[in-house]
Formats: structure tokens, C-alpha cells, sequence
């Protein structure tokens, strides 16, 4: 029940995130156009550059390690603090980094401060550790809280273009004064440091080893919108960041899952029960499939007249970039299930590296070509490629400790089924004019004729379901 119950925590988070840009989108985008909101873009994505070098790995590490020793509190202590001090003198140095690059460069200085305020805010992120002890109702209230007062800062404070500055202000310092309110709750699980007992370089290497793959999969999240910048302009840097963003929102409540099972893989993985990791990777996969699927549909069904609803005419192209994009729900959403899910709490380091590192490559090489060729299209294009090749790989690497039939169990029926409800909710689309209330009725109706269809074929989750609700019943 822990598991279901942490899913839930993670779940209500997300449909929650989901509906803060319902909010924040369509004024910021009005507000600060597209050329607004490519500099946010384009700025942040230099940013994450530091943040990723600073933090080598460190959050998916200590998530990890923080599962195995969570059982005995000396060994907890130690870790954690092994790794939060090593992570402070990495951001550190990143942040060295940052004023050099700074002193060389000579565009949006100011906002380029504004957005440094998340390098030091990643120093003091302890959420993996909370992680590690699937004590996912700390971060997740967290969460609610930082979100609640960065919204009406931006509601209050941001009202004309020249806000930019102050948009980008409130956000990085959100994300910093969220990360120092979880220190507070640490003196309930771990003790004062013995810095005499601290041993801060052997969780290095394995550090890095992970943070390898993390360079890759920011390269084809961040690269993207960088290059756009340099190559394209910054209003094609906002474009893509618009659509990526509602994309990666809706995705979100696919990848929870991944984000819940790693400490708990991790932990059985300890103590050797392969047969339960197994029977989890299948319950997981029906998941995937299940909900993934229709959100992949569903996005692709009202992405036309959802973007110039939402965003403005000013950001029309982001329908047919979102209706591109959308297929990603579903690829990332294997991709993070086997890598974060089994892969990396097995000790499979390698193989993860591999795969995301090819499919950085294939981003690198397709955007170049692509983005002169076809601008933010091409971009996305690219992106599209990049996440096929992932998960393409991430599944011949466990093709043979894990029955890949029985992880797409059913398939066809899923597929099927989104795509009847696709040309519903497209119907529609095209026949009724895009308001609020226009497009919750789409959503509904989609989600009755996915779900109706799944129950007429008799779906294999559907069965997973029902036997859960028996469980809690009893």
C-alpha cells in the first residue's frame, strides 16, 4: 500500500502541475510574448548546463543509496551527509564557472543573474534523499506550497514585457526558498555529522557514472532550445519551449511512476527478490501502456485549436509542433520506467549510458541539418528521434531478463482503443469552437470512449485494476 499511496501523493502533484499552467501559460505568454518567453527559455537552457555539472549525478545517486542503508540510521546519516557536502562543493564549483562564463559573454546579463539563483538552489535540493525513504508526502506539500506563492508573485508582479527579469526572478528564487524549506525535516531521520567519519570521494565515481547519462538526456532537453536560440532566434526558442513544456506537463503523470518504484526497486534489489522486480516491471508496463497511450491520442487530437486557445495566434505553430511531439509521452514514459525503474536500481549503469548517450548523439546530429532546414520543426523532429532511439535500446537491453511480450501485453487493444478515441476527440475538435468548456467536454468524451473500448476488449490492466480495488476493499 505504501507504494499506492506514495503514487497517489505523486499522482495529486501532478494533476496539480498540470493545472498551474492552465493558469500561468496563456497570461505569461500575452504578457510577455514570444520573444519574452524565448529569453526565458534560451537563458534557463545555459543555466541547466551549470546546474547538471554541478550536481554530477548527485539526486538519482543518492535516491539510490539513501533505499539501500534506509534501514539503519548510522549509515543513513552518514551517506546523506557524504553526499550533500561532496554535492556543495560541486555546485560550488559550478557556480565559479558560471561568473567566468558570465564575464564572457555579452547578452542578457541581467537575466543570466536572475536565473543563477537556481545553481544555488540545486546546492541545497535534498528531495532525493526524501525520495530514498519513499517519503514522497514531504516533497510533494512542499511543492504545493512553492507553486501557490510563486503563482500569485507572478499574477501580482509580472504585468507588461519588461517584466521578464522579474518573472525569471521569482521563479529561480521559488525554487531555492522550496529546497531550503525541506531542511527543516531532516532531525527526524538523521544525525549531526561526523566530519571525521565522512569518506565524501567514494560516492564520486559512482556519482559520475550517472551522471554521464544525465549529460546526454539534458543534452536533447536543453540543447534543443539553445541551439533554436543561436540558429533560429529566440522566438523560436519560446515556440519549442511551449510545446515541450505542455507536453512534458501531460507526461509528468506518466513518469510518476518511475519516480515512486526506484527507491523501492532499489531496496528489493538488495535483498535479492528478482522475482518480485520482475512481477513490479509488469505491473509497471500495463501501466504505461494504459495511460500513456490516450495521452499521447488525446494531445495529438486537440493540439490545433488548443495552441491559439491557450497561448494566442502568437504562438499558433505550437499546435503542429505539440501533434509532433506528442508520441513522446509514450516513448519517454518506457524509456524512464526501464531505466530509472530497473536498470539503474540493478546496478545496470552501463547499458542506461549507453542508450541515452546514443540518442543524444542522434539529437546532436539531426538538429543541425533539421533546424536550418525547418527551424523548430526540425527541433522537434529531432527530439522525436532521439527518444525512439532510447527506448528502442533501453528494451534490447532487457530483452533478455524480462519477457518483453508480457511487458506490452494486450498492446493492439491499446492502441486500438487511443486511436478510436483520437478521431472522436478530433471530430470534435474540428466541429466545435475551442473554449474552456468545449474542451472538457473533448476531454471527457475522449476518456469514456478509450475507457468503454478498453473495457469491450477486455484490456489486461483493466484486470490489474479491478483486482487492486478488491485489495482495498477487503
Amino acid at each position: 500500500m505504501k507504494i499506492v499511496k506514495n503514487f497517489l501523493f505523486n499522482m495529486t502533484y501532478q494533476v496539480f502541475i498540470l493545472l498551474v499552467p492552465l493558469v500561468t501559460t496563456p497570461y505569461i505568454s500575452r504578457v510577455l510574448g514570444s520573444e519574452g518567453v524565448g529569453i526565458n527559455a534560451y537563458t534557463n537552457s545555459i543555466i541547466q548546463y551549470f546546474i547538471l555539472f554541478g550536481s554530477i549525478g548527485i539526486s538519482t545517486y543518492g535516491n539510490r543509496q539513501i533505499a539501500y542503508c534506509r534501514d539503519d540510521k548510522e549509515e543513513l546519516s552518514k551517506t546523506f551527509w557524504e553526499i550533500t557536502i561532496l554535492r556543495f562543493a560541486t555546485i560550488f564549483i559550478a557556480y565559479v564557472i558560471f561568473v567566468l562564463y558570465l564575464n564572457l559573454t555579452t547578452q542578457y546579463h541581467s537575466y543570466f543573474i536572475a536565473q543563477s539563483y537556481q545553481i544555488i538552489a540545486a546546492a541545497f535540493d535534498i528531495s532525493w534523499f526524501f525520495m530514498g525513504l519513499e517519503n514522497f508526502k514531504i516533497t510533494v506539500i512542499r511543492n504545493f506550497i512553492v507553486k501557490i506563492v510563486s503563482l500569485v508573485c507572478i499574477f501580482t508582479m509580472v504585468k507588461n514585457t519588461s517584466d521578464i527579469g522579474i518573472y525569471i526572478l521569482i521563479l529561480s528564487l521559488s525554487l531555492l526558498f522550496g529546497n531550503l524549506s525541506l531542511w527543516g525535516y531532516l532531525r527526524k531521520y538523521v544525525k549531526k555529522p561526523n566530519l571525521k567519519r565522512l569518506n565524501l570521494l567514494k560516492h564520486l565515481r559512482p556519482s559520475i557514472s550517472l551522471f554521464i547519462p544525465q549529460i546526454a538526456i539534458q543534452i536533447y532537453l536543453v540543447l534543443n532550445k539553445t541551439m533554436l536560440g543561436n540558429i533560429s532566434g529566440v522566438q523560436s526558442a519560446g515556440y519549442f519551449e511551449y510545446s515541450d513544456r505542455i507536453v512534458k506537463i501531460i507526461l509528468a503523470i506518466v513518469t510518476s511512476v518511475g519516480t515512486v518504484m526506484l527507491p523501492r526497486m532499489a531496496s528489493v534489489f538488495a535483498n535479492r527478490d528478482y522475482k518480485k522486480l520482475n512481477e513490479y516491471m509488469y505491473v509497471s508496463g500495463g501501466f504505461i501502456n494504459f495511460i500513456s497511450i490516450p495521452l499521447s491520442f488525446g494531445l495529438a487530437a486537440v493540439a490545433p485549436k488548443f495552441a491559439i486557445w491557450f497561448m494566442g495566434e502568437d504562438f499558433a505553430i505550437t499546435g503542429q509542433l505539440m501533434m509532433i511531439e506528442s508520441v513522446v509521452i509514450f516513448l519517454i514514459g518506457w524509456g524512464v520506467m526501464i531505466g530509472n525503474q530497473y536498470l539503474i536500481p540493478t546496478n545496470q549503469i552501463r547499458k542506461y549510458t549507453y542508450a541515452v548517450s546514443l540518442s543524444a548523439l542522434v539529437n546532436l546530429v539531426l538538429n543541425v541539418p533539421l533546424i536550418y532546414t525547418m527551424g523548430v520543426t526540425g527541433a522537434t523532429i529531432a527530439t522525436v528521434a532521439s527518444e525512439i532511439t532510447s527506448t528502442g535500446l533501453q528494451l534490447i537491453f532487457i530483452r533478455k531478463q524480462i519477457k518483453i511480450a508480457k511487458l506490452f501485453n494486450g498492446f493492439w487493444k491499446y492502441i486500438f482503443a487511443g486511436f478510436f478515441m483520437f478521431l472522436v476527440v478530433r471530430f470534435l475538435n474540428n466541429v466545435l469552437n475551442m473554449t474552456f468548456v468545449t474542451l472538457v467536454l473533448e476531454i471527457v468524451v475522449g476518456l469514456l470512449a478509450y475507457l468503454g473500448l478498453c473495457w469491450a476488449l477486455k484490456v489486461p490492466f483493466i484486470k490489474i485494476i479491478i483486482e487492486f480495488l478488491k485489495d482495498v476493499k477487503n
